[in-house]
């Protein structure tokens, strides 16, 4: 086990500072449910004195217009984490219970790190102003441009289960595009995030005040403060869906822009003519991060025909998923993240059990385990699509099979949710898949085995999973303002 020691410090206005209070709080770790050490916990003056820094820091600043700037601070930024990469590692092990094995050159830490060389490259390339046509619409000629410009101040709250990526994906464009941003993390997870603010400060020339990070054990106190202050003018939030909706509601009587990347339940459609056995090797996805990803295919959709065949193999994968010592990179499933998510899933569990699905294996705490908060993983046969394991996401190993009755019976019920943010279908027919495809409605969808997950790719979901995208040039983008100027057209006419 290497370094965990994690930065304690606020970072405001440019400088790592203590809780106005002194207050701090205790930093857990969930696959040994003890202290690792602790962090500031910040009070509504903190977020005072870092709205305050960052609606400053924006205005009077040259960060908005200095492309060169925020080019050269992206991948100063980018270095000293890379420098940091292995000490960053050993922290979101002991944050999120997450194994050496999806952290290690994985989407925890490493890939999320290269997302700032995207960001820095686009500055390059990036067509901050356009042209339109010349008109004539109010009897002389018009020339008219559409200029781009940053947001201004954004309040960044991200979520535990992946924090550095979560982190990465909304600090890098929102800095790529000009704004200052004040970064509210998970209580679960604040050194994933202070050390991205020690990071800024011994590495990067980021003016003062243009990025801002804020710890508290009050994450609910904090985020209305930023989500209602007239100042910051947007707010970039990844996690539930029931917190999404208040957000939206705080958020009304600023009229601010709000950016959410929320719930996923999403559907892994096995088509009758997949070769079984291989295509339900993805059943071990959904013990990845032990469950703890919203993007997650949680409900298994297998024809009838071949129903119980899909279940023995299912029980056959999950029998061999190890699960333990997060140090082991072998392994893909740690510990939930808290008691009271573990306590979530095995209520869910309970549920599912209550309302007729059959439990086929897991369905408990491990009995191998005398500590951490895991679950056992887990699979429900007989599920109905109206069931509660099937609507709602549980964010556990647990994974429900469905049967369905023919192509048009599998749309129906991967359409018949609240959320629309991922899926997967698998079939010998490419064609049938793409033309299925074209019917789900999700953000994203993966097709036999393939994966979306890039730098360059938006991510985000359709209905209740979301508003807007993240990453790629859309999630740029979201942190633009978008200004149409006219002249009189007289340049292009050579007057």
């Amino acid at each position: 086990m290497g370094d965990i020691m994690g930065e304690n410090r606020l970072f405001i206005d440019g400088q790592l500072v203590a809780a106005e209070s002194g207050r701090t709080f205790p930093n857990v770790d969930p696959a040994t449910e003890q202290e690792i050490g602790q962090v500031a916990d910040a009070s509504e003056a903190d977020a005072e004195r870092a709205i305050a820094s960052a609606r400053r820091a924006f205005d009077s600043t040259k960060w908005s217009t200095d492309h060169k700037l925020r080019q050269r601070c992206l991948r100063q930024l980018r270095d000293g984490l890379r420098e940091a990469a292995p000490q960053l590692r050993e922290q979101i092990i002991a944050e999120t219970g997450a194994p050496l094995g999806i952290v290690e050159n994985g989407f925890q830490c490493d890939i999320p790190i290269g997302f700032l060389d995207f960001y820095a490259d686009l500055l390059d390339s990036y067509e901050w102003d356009t042209e339109l046509p010349v008109t004539n619409s109010m009897g002389a000629p018009s020339e008219r441009m559409v200029w781009r410009e940053p947001i201004g101040v954004v309040a960044a709250i991200s979520p535990w289960n992946f924090p550095l990526q979560s982190n990465l994906a909304k600090v890098g464009p929102a800095l790529a595009a000009g704004c200052s941003v004040i970064l509210k993390p998970s209580s679960e997870t604040p050194w994933t995030a202070t050390m991205l603010g020690r990071i800024a400060y011994e590495h990067t020339d980021i003016p003062p005040g243009i990025f801002n990070v804020v710890t508290t054990s009050n994450s609910s106190l904090i985020g209305d403060k930023l989500v209602s202050d007239p100042r910051v003018d947007m707010i970039s939030f990844t996690g539930s869906t029931h917190t999404g909706r208040h957000i939206m509601a705080k958020a009304a009587s600023t009229v601010k822009k709000v950016f959410l990347e929320l719930g996923g339940k999403s559907a892994h459609i096995v088509l009758d003519d997949a070769d079984l056995s291989r295509a339900l090797r993805a059943g071990f996805n959904v013990c990845y991060h032990a469950g703890q990803v919203c993007a997650l295919t949680t409900r298994f959709l297998l024809p009838k025909p071949r129903y119980e065949e899909g279940i023995e193999i299912l029980r056959g994968y999950f029998a061999a998923i190890k699960y333990g010592d997060p140090h082991d990179r072998t392994q893909i499933m740690g510990p939930l993240v808290n008691r009271r998510q573990q306590e979530r899933a095995l209520r869910y569990i309970e549920k599912g059990e209550a309302e007729g699905a059959r439990l086929v294996c897991g369905g408990g705490v491990p009995k191998h385990l005398s500590r951490g908060f895991y679950v056992e993983p887990t699979i429900f046969a007989d599920v109905t699509n109206d069931m509660t394991i099937a609507q709602e996401e549980i964010f556990g190993p647990v994974l429900a099979a469905i049967a369905y009755d023919g192509d048009d019976d599998a749309v129906r019920i991967a359409n018949d949710s609240i959320y629309g943010l991922s899926g997967a279908i698998v079939s010998a027919d490419l064609e049938r898949a793409l033309r299925m495809a074209r019917r789900i409605r999700t953000g994203t969808l993966n097709i036999n085995g393939a994966n979306y997950y890039s730098a360059d790719a938006p991510f985000g979901g359709y209905k209740q999973s979301g508003l807007g995208r993240e990453m790629g040039i859309e999630g740029f983008e979201e942190y633009l303002e978008k200004k149409t100027v006219a002249i009189p057209g007289y340049r292009r006419q050579g007057g």
